[in-house]
């Protein structure tokens, strides 16, 4: 869960919030998967099946999400700009190059996947690339940059993912009892049905509300990790600006379409608009962000 040596600069409030996020994810699903071996018999079975999804989506997450985002590695001599930016950030924090790719959507973003440095991918889309200069891609490119670097790509593909066990159980639960045979006229069903329902629901509940705030304080830690490393602060404040204010402009579907990887967006594809929205959000408020950029900006102006 360490950071990787980088001189990116190591964020122990993001490295805690993610070891404690794993540990009360890892309690809450021995808990859950216990009780459900008490519940139901078969349940090693569906176990097993998600432990093998778990696994197949980390090693392969890279290529799952370039895949669903109609990414591609692009080579130096093909995007020689954008190469030439991540060079020079990647020399700047001393870390190991990234591949690089590119989407040909419209949709103003940027994300990094992959399950470690070695195997990373930083991907922009094209109307990302039209719609900012050199200064504020390479703002959006750092903050790419420092989750790869402080390794919270694979945490959080790994605890989204948990998240999703709850729900399967859930169907297993239900097509067991439907499609059973004995015992599915057991009085007792409905019961132990309900519990299933109820235990998942929870669990389910729970692992959403940590997710969402482990999501929300790593996108703060990279807008200042990104900051720091470029001592250009108004330029990511000007990036996020430009990019939120774009978002109205791209149609819903499109928007609601990228929606599943909120989470690893740069900006998110819909944006919270009330307190319950921004409570459940995969990012803070644009203007928390731009707050904080604020704050890092009078620092560096100040020489602290």
């Amino acid at each position: 869960m360490m950071a990787m040596r980088s001189r990116f600069a190591p964020d122990r409030g993001l490295t805690g919030r993610m070891l404690l996020t794993m540990f009360l994810l890892g309690l809450l699903y021995v808990g859950f998967i216990a009780a459900l071996i008490v519940l139901l018999r078969s349940v090693v079975l569906i176990v097993l099946v998600v432990a093998a999804l778990l696994v197949a989506q980390f090693w392969f997450s890279d290529r799952i999400a370039m895949y669903a985002m109609h990414g591609r590695i692009v080579s130096p001599e093909e995007e020689p700009e954008l190469h030439g930016v991540i060079d020079r950030l990647c020399a700047a924090a001393d870390m190991p190059k990234p591949q690089v790719a590119v989407s040909n959507m419209d949709l103003p973003n940027a994300f990094a996947t992959g399950r470690n440095a070695n195997h990373a991918v930083v991907c922009v889309t094209r109307g990302l690339q039209r719609r900012l200069d050199t200064e504020e891609m390479e703002g959006v490119l750092a903050h790419e940059l420092s989750h790869v670097a402080h390794r919270d790509v694979a945490v959080i593909t790994i605890a989204s993912f948990l998240g999703v066990i709850a729900g399967l159980m859930v169907r297993f639960a239900f097509y067991s009892q439907l499609f059973g045979g004995r015992g599915r006229r057991d009085q007792n069903t409905a019961v132990l049905f309900a519990m299933v329902m109820g235990i998942s629901a929870a669990v389910y509940a729970i692992s959403f509300l940590l997710i969402r705030a482990l999501s929300r304080y790593r996108e703060l830690a990279a807008d200042r990790a990104a900051a720091t490393l470029t001592a250009k602060p108004s330029a990511l404040a000007s990036a996020l600006t430009k990019v939120s204010g774009e978002m109205a402009r791209i149609p819903t579907e499109d928007l609601r379409t990228a929606q599943a990887f909120n989470a690893f967006f740069f900006t998110p594809a819909l944006s919270a608009g009330t307190t319950l929205s921004n409570l459940l959000s995969t990012h803070p408020s644009l203007e928390k962000r731009l707050a904080a950029l604020a704050e890092i900006s009078e620092r560096l102006g100040k020489g602290v």
